[in-house]
């Protein structure tokens, strides 16, 4: 007998449970609404990610009080666990003779970003002046500063900057000048995204620029609508004033 696999049937679906004939093809449009209803739920399960305490506080009349509660002690618990890993905040100089423990055995514990500078290059000063932006807002990560030819003899001026990341005693990631950043014109976003990018720090951390920025955004957007707002109730009762004048 000829088994028509696209079939619903019951007989089709003990075959297919036992391997027999293949799963059913899914629809392309099925497949789609799937895949937005995955995407729908997963923006709502995430929508509270990058709230402060105070936000979510605010949200009590719109959310389901026990999840908010159970919600708001995973961000405590998240901001105590961060406190108390938070070592850190500033950009270190360190010597070749301290690189080992101040690199190599400190990645043990947390993620280590060292800096191969050479001050005489355009882009070193940059990332300079980018790492030192970024330190005190990841205090939990170390960041270390060391002269490139101090560091390895007769180092090549054309590779400075040169980026590594270490954690656990290996480098994990590594850049030589800040061509894959942005060059001359990287910016704090560049430099958290590809820091990201190594796991040392989380996309959605909300002490990110990248991530204030979008909050920033929506804030103006939000602002710039109700002065909108204002303008047309203003122009609105202008028109009314004509009418009975």
């Amino acid at each position: 007998m000829q088994v028509d696999p696209n079939e619903d049937t019951e007989w089709n679906d003990i075959l297919r449970a036992h391997g027999i004939i293949p799963e059913k093809e899914k629809d392309p449009t099925e497949q789609l609404e799937e895949a937005l209803a995955e995407a729908v739920q997963k923006q709502h399960e995430n929508r509270l990610e990058n709230k402060t305490l105070d936000e979510l506080d605010e949200l009590e009349d719109e959310e389901d009080e026990e999840f908010l509660q159970q919600y708001k002690q995973k961000r405590i618990a998240e901001m105590n666990r961060l406190a108390a890993r938070a070592k850190y905040g500033t950009v270190y100089p360190i010597t070749k003779p301290e690189y080992k423990q101040q690199v190599t055995d400190a990645s043990q514990d947390c993620f280590v970003v060292v800096h191969m500078s050479l001050q005489s290059a355009l882009q070193s000063r940059l990332l300079a002046s980018l790492l030192a932006q970024l330190a005190p807002r990841l205090p939990d990560v170390k960041f270390v500063d060391i002269p490139a030819d101090r560091a390895v003899e007769n180092y090549p001026e054309a590779n400075c900057p040169t980026l590594l990341v270490y954690h656990k005693g290996d480098v994990v990631k590594q850049a030589v000048t800040l061509a894959q950043l942005g060059g001359n014109q990287t910016k704090l976003a560049d430099l958290e995204s590809w820091l990201c990018s190594t796991g040392a720090v989380a996309e959605t951390d909300s002490r990110l620029s990248i991530n204030r920025l979008d909050e920033d955004l929506e804030e103006s957007r939000q602002t710039r609508f109700v002065k909108k707002s204002l303008r047309g109730s203003n122009l609105s009762d202008d028109d009314d004033d004509d009418f009975f004048d």
